[in-house]
């Protein structure tokens, strides 16, 4: 299997996104990881940190239509699904498909949103279509929902359940950048004007075959097996109210795949899996309300050390 594709788009993303985003190439990286695996990313992250510039970055690098959403609590199911509207000039009833019917959603402050609009995601993140009085109708891919969310307020807002938060992929955040990175970022035009000169570097073909050679990457018997240890890890320990899902542990089996690919090897090492433990699992596992998120991280870190990680060679 030729990974070299993998490898060179991996390139040609950092390179193209780290024009508007400087310093932050893991987290472009995770996001790439999710596309290619068809999940969502929910980006959690205090206000001003670039989230919003990032996800519009990279959906202008990969290409396809693009729709942002600001959520906010008076926004509607039909606001984002659309409605079927009466034609007066035809007399009949005609879809009016809402924003939903993209490649890339950024869905802006999630969180501000009212249950039944949040719910309303459900069908299409999971199922890749959208149900609109009795009908059903398919979207297209590839299609990806990138979420933003401030941790920190709690006024005027909603917490995703975790019905819904399991259906994201990987949750990320960007942090602030080091003092030097931040110089270069004053000194520089402003994000908006960057983005609008940012170019495709990656073709929906590329994407197309990355995609289906991504099942291709080996996993050991032994890799599989440290996969399922450590989620089966996760659904006994007492600190945790709720486990890692099913749907969890293969996000978790693929996301390994792709990393691979991406750092230019056909098979997976621990190495993958341990790395993208907190961003696919952490958020998937239900704590006490006063457990912190950097608490789950914490008790993540310690669970990995009591497990043991295979040692032989695990690839021919």
């Amino acid at each position: 299997m030729d990974v070299s594709l993998f490898t060179n788009c991996k390139e040609k993303v950092l390179k193209n996104c780290s024009q508007v985003i400087v310093g932050k190439d893991d987290v472009i990286n995770l996001v790439f990881t999710s596309f290619l695996c068809s999940g969502h990313v929910l980006l959690e992250d205090v206000p001003g940190t670039g989230k919003t510039m990032l996800l519009r970055a990279f959906a202008k690098t990969i290409g396809g239509d693009f729709k942002r959403i600001q959520f906010t609590p008076d926004l509607l199911p039909s606001d984002l699904t659309g409605i079927n509207f009466y034609n007066q000039k035809t007399g009949e009833f005609q879809f009016r498909q809402g924003p939903l019917f993209s490649n890339i959603i950024l869905a802006d402050e999630i969180n501000r949103a009212t249950p039944r609009t949040q719910s309303s995601l459900l069908e299409a993140m999971e199922e890749r279509q959208i149900s609109v009085d009795g009908k059903t109708t398919l979207l297209q891919e590839p299609f990806m929902v990138m979420a933003t969310q401030n941790p920190l307020e709690s006024y005027g807002t909603f917490p995703l359940p975790e019905a819904q938060i399991d259906r994201f992929f990987m949750k990320l955040k960007l942090g602030y950048m080091t003092r030097n990175e931040e110089i270069s970022v004053l000194k520089r035009n402003p994000a908006v004007k960057l983005i609008e000169e940012l170019q495709c570097v990656v073709s929906m073909e590329e994407i197309r075959q990355m995609k289906e050679m991504i099942p291709q990457v080996n996993v050991s018997d032994d890799v599989a097996g440290y996969i399922l240890d450590i989620v089966t890890k996760t659904r006994s320990e007492p600190q945790f109210m709720l486990g890692v899902s099913t749907r969890g542990t293969i996000a978790l089996y693929k996301a390994a795949q792709a990393t691979a690919a991406l750092n230019g090897r056909d098979y997976v090492l621990p190495e993958d899996v341990r790395y993208l433990v907190p961003f696919v699992l952490a958020h998937r596992i239900s704590v006490g309300a006063t457990t912190r998120t950097g608490d789950i991280e914490n008790y993540l870190e310690k669970l990995l050390a009591e497990i043991p990680v295979p040692l032989e060679k695990i690839h021919s």
